[in-house]
């Protein structure tokens, strides 16, 4: 039995852009790169994503938005769209994680979860 729908595979890599933070003001500044890539065998937008960015302290904030980087990237089989965003932190480590919403042919919404990931100034996590 074979599916028909997209299957979406998110990769994160991060980093921390210590020339553009200021730890003395609580502004901790990262750099995250996804890529998205569509394993299965047909094809799918990228209509809008939701974050939910998590602090050292506890402090939460969620992000909504249309597309990312101004772009609703269209995957079709075996295809990938990578793009680098940032967050700002108050705090020298904190959390990522959220989903795409995405919409196949068929014009089925659908959800892909990006799993947590971490965001740390180097030399702060053992």
């Amino acid at each position: 039995m074979s599916e028909k729908n997209p299957v979406i595979m998110i990769d994160v890599e991060t980093s921390y852009l210590d020339h553009e933070s200021e730890p003395a003001k609580s502004r901790y500044l990262f750099a995250y790169t996804i890529t998205i890539r569509n394993q299965g065998n047909s094809s799918a937008r990228l209509l809008s994503r939701y974050w939910k960015i998590t602090g050292g302290d506890g402090h939460e904030q969620e992000v909504e938005g249309d597309g990312v980087v101004g772009q609703h990237p269209y995957l079709g089989p075996a295809q990938s769209f990578t793009y680098t965003s940032a967050a700002m932190l108050d705090t020298p480590v904190g959390m990522m994680q959220g989903h795409y919403m995405m919409v196949d042919d068929d014009g089925k919404r659908f959800e892909v979860d990006i799993p947590a990931f971490t965001l740390a100034v180097p030399r702060t996590l053992h």
